[in-house]
């Protein structure tokens, strides 16, 4: 199984981002343990990052690796769509 990074980036402590936090969080203790390197990115506290990785909207989920980068927008609520823009086939 490939090694995931992934990076979500948030915009501040809202009830959106929060959720898309703890979506994230669910789904890759059940689909990604031990394969995932997970950062969580505040642009109020890192703006220069939102221009680094290319976001436009916040929530916005990063995968930078496996290639190729792609973006997931939103809370992550939908774990269906997020796996298949993660490319992740579910068990």
């Amino acid at each position: 199984m490939a090694r995931y990074r992934l990076r979500l980036v948030i915009a501040g402590n809202s009830e959106r981002s929060r959720r898309a936090i703890e979506n994230l969080q669910h789904l890759c203790a059940e689909h990604l343990s031990g394969q995932v390197d997970l950062e969580v990115v505040d642009i109020y506290q890192r703006p220069e990052l939102a221009e680094e990785y290319q976001v436009i909207a916040a929530p916005t989920l990063v995968k930078l690796l496996p290639l190729p980068v792609r973006r997931i927008i939103g809370d992550l609520s939908q774990e269906d769509r997020v796996l298949h823009g993660l490319e992740i086939v579910p068990l």
